[in-house]
């Protein structure tokens, strides 16, 4: 099975998985990354780690549907059997997840339903989380349909907070079981797909 990755910063996840296929800990091929953002630093690692990457956004196609299609078209050549977002800020769009419907994961920092959807990502889901007064976080691995943060849950890992948690505090214990809980999601759904 082949895995591609969709990032739009730093991609930690998407090393996170590829590291563990070099490492034969995830039994897969990796495709092709597809980034929006040049300077980002998941662009130049995988310039550096010859991992194949392609800049496709607004400023390549400004036309939504158009990228869409190109992103799609990208993920097709490259054989890819799953498709993983790690960081990646944009919408997918409905080609994409037509042609890879519950193909698509992400992870979320937050034990959803609660504290996600439109806007809010990063710090400001530990924001929001730290000021609902929860006394527990952690973070959700879904496959994506056409709403945020709304599609099927595959798996989730709690986490407790402590008195005084700060946003930095509590991001750096989510950041710390994300990797591993996006990789068990991902055997699980692969062992779904070989199923089909």
């Amino acid at each position: 099975m082949k895995i591609s990755f969709l990032a739009s910063h730093g991609g930690s996840a998407a090393k996170h998985l590829i590291k563990a296929i070099h490492e034969k800990r995830l039994a897969a091929d990796i495709g092709i990354v597809i980034t929006n953002n040049l300077d980002s630093e998941i662009y130049t690692w995988c310039k550096e780690n010859k991992i194949e990457i392609h800049y496709l956004s607004g400023k390549t196609h400004p036309n939504a549907e158009k990228k869409d299609k190109a992103i799609c078209s990208a993920l097709l050549d490259a054989k890819t059997d799953l498709v993983i977002l790690s960081g990646y800020m944009k919408k997918i769009g409905p080609t994409m997840l037509s042609a890879y419907s519950n193909k698509i994961l992400n992870i979320h920092p937050s034990l959803l339903p609660r504290h996600g959807g439109k806007g809010l990502y990063g710090n400001r889901v530990h924001e929001a989380v730290l000021t609902s007064g929860d006394r527990e976080s952690g973070a959700t691995v879904q496959l994506i349909n056409e709403k945020y943060d709304e599609g099927p849950i595959v798996s989730q890992q709690k986490i407790e907070l402590s008195t005084g948690e700060t946003v930095e505090s509590l991001k750096a214990k989510v950041e710390a079981i994300e990797g591993d809980l996006y990789l068990h999601s991902i055997k699980k759904v692969m062992s779904t797909l070989h199923c089909l």
